[in-house]
């Protein structure tokens, strides 16, 4: 028997075969009235949200084709970037950006101490604009920033895991009324 990596899930297909697939390997293609609307590059992220939550969340090791496309259909329509509320557009912006890089560099590097407060003072503000989405990139760099790491280690990955987890918490006491989603990367 042939061992299954570790970064790929079975897909089932619709007559029986599985097949792996890693979420680097994931292609996306839309069709219908609102799919010129899709920004791409959100997509992918999108799908490797998706991807994540069906291996790591859930534990999964196989999913079907439909399985996940009918989450990953759930997390657009979340987004409000399907074709059908294209049309119902509010005067919130539905994306708002935050560099997590350069919030780590304004923190100094290996001060942790400061970074944390910085960025809960950064999520709100930009959760006062009432956004649908609110992301935060360069999450790499951050944490080699404030590690001073020039290579990824086990340190690394647990400061990872803990901005992601303060941001989930953050964001969860804050946005008691709002609906708003989170995505980092």
């Amino acid at each position: 028997m042939i061992t299954l990596s570790s970064e790929c899930l079975l897909f089932q297909l619709a007559n029986g075969e599985s097949v792996p697939f890693s979420a680097e390997m994931i292609s996306i293609e839309l069709s219908g009235d609102g799919a010129g609307s899709f920004d791409p590059h959100f997509v992918k992220h999108a799908a490797n949200a998706v991807f994540h939550y069906f291996k790591h969340d859930l534990g999964r090791l196989t999913v079907t084709v439909g399985e996940f496309a009918g989450a990953l259909e759930k997390v657009l329509r979340g987004f409000g970037l399907t074709g059908e509320s294209a049309g119902k557009r509010t005067h919130k912006p539905r994306l708002v950006e935050s560099d997590l890089w350069q919030l780590a560099v304004e923190s100094g590097k290996g001060c942790e101490l400061f970074f944390f407060p910085r960025l809960r003072d950064e999520l709100r503000q930009q959760l006062q604009r009432e956004p649908r989405l609110v992301r935060f990139h360069n999450l790499r760099g951050c944490v080699k920033q404030l590690t001073g790491a020039r290579r990824w280690c086990s340190r690394c990955r647990t400061l990872q895991h803990q901005i992601i987890a303060f941001l989930r918490g953050c964001l969860t006491a804050d946005t008691a009324q709002n609906e708003c989603s989170l995505m980092v990367d």
